[in-house]
């Protein structure tokens, strides 16, 4: 069960406003694990219900950006398959990249939603209007969160994150529809 560092009121509150959601891909997209094969080629695991969630949220003007200290190919490739314009690689200051994201989308930091997993992301998580971070994040980590997810990084988390934010935004009922009257 995801739990909230604040009262159900504040984190709805805080999400209310939510424009931006920007997410640490190692650890919160993915597992966190890094698959090296022999002749050097890294391979990532994203979950499917976290690139839905992605489109939804989307769907609702929310944008979605990548923050990551890696660079990788296999990150390009998963945010170009969803749309996501944002993505910012090969950055260890992971607050001065959401600064700079929100300046470009004039928009405050408290608009801003961050989710990430470990010391890089901490100074993101507690600048964001709402910082999130996963299960198997580090407890110290965790304390500074606002938000937990349900489920571990790279197993539907960031679902678990959009599904929260369109909740919060009533936003859930119509997408709900849309998809019951498709059948």
């Amino acid at each position: 069960m995801s739990f909230s560092l604040r009262s159900d009121s504040t984190l709805t509150n805080r999400a209310r406003r939510i424009r931006l959601l920007a997410l640490d891909v190692d650890g919160v997209l993915t597992d966190g694990r890094l698959y090296f094969q022999a002749d050097g080629i890294e391979s990532k695991a994203f979950h499917t219900q976290d690139g839905l969630g992605i489109k939804l949220l989307q769907r609702t003007g929310v944008d979605v950006a990548l923050i990551t200290g890696r660079d990788s190919p296999m990150v390009s490739q998963r945010a170009a398959a969803l749309g996501i314009a944002h993505v910012h690689q090969d950055r260890d200051d992971k607050l001065a990249a959401l600064q700079e994201l929100c300046r470009q989308l004039n928009l405050t930091t408290d608009q801003a939603a961050y989710a990430g997993d470990d010391l890089p992301d901490l100074a993101a998580i507690k600048q964001a209007g709402l910082g999130m971070t996963v299960p198997n994040a580090p407890m110290y980590i965790q304390e500074h969160a606002d938000w937990v997810t349900e489920h571990p990084g790279g197993q539907a988390a960031v679902r678990d994150i959009c599904d929260m934010l369109l909740k919060a935004q009533d936003n859930w009922q119509a997408i709900l529809d849309s998809y019951l009257s498709d059948s």
